[in-house]
């Protein structure tokens, strides 16, 4: 039985990812004569992988690429997706908890990431996923992730509030 034919294309398609005048990033594909303009770029999971599995879409959402690893891109082009993902996907890494509360079922958090002090609420346990023994995130009642990339590094006092996470 034949297979259906697919669009899917892999790295070894891509002549080039840059930036146009506007700050958007443009696609070059090889073989197209025309770039595809206001690209964006995704993260597929598992959420303990974000460097893997990247969708890269047109205007539309629709996939164009998936890379599997950053590594397929060449060093210009990784370093503008990398760039991409880090400013547009908003996931700030917590250096320190100032306040953790739990009451009524929503669990309140104050903490200090590299992008400034954020509060934000969790619903449940779920919604912490514990990535390692040391790593974890945490996704707020808004979806926004923020990643805890070494729960040891932290003071005493912070390791405590987390403690029975891990």
């Amino acid at each position: 039985m034949d297979r259906p034919s697919t669009n899917h294309r892999d790295a070894s398609h891509i002549e080039r990812i840059e930036r146009d005048a506007a700050g958007r990033l443009v696609l070059r594909l090889a073989g197209e004569p025309e770039p595809i303009a206001d690209v964006r770029v995704a993260r597929c999971f598992p959420w303990s992988l974000p460097d893997t599995f990247l969708s890269i879409r047109d205007p539309d959402g629709k996939e164009i690429i998936l890379l599997e690893t950053l590594d397929e891109l060449d060093e210009p082009a990784r370093s503008l997706v990398a760039e991409e993902l880090r400013d547009k996907i908003f996931s700030p890494r917590i250096t320190r908890l100032l306040e953790f509360k739990e009451e009524f079922g929503v669990t309140s958090i104050r903490a200090e990431t590299d992008r400034g002090e954020v509060a934000f609420q969790i619903r449940s346990r779920d919604d912490i996923r514990v990535l390692s023994p040391v790593r974890a995130l945490f996704r707020d009642v808004d979806g926004n992730t923020y990643e805890l990339p070494d729960h040891t590094a932290l003071d005493p006092a912070s390791r405590r509030y987390i403690q029975h996470y891990f």
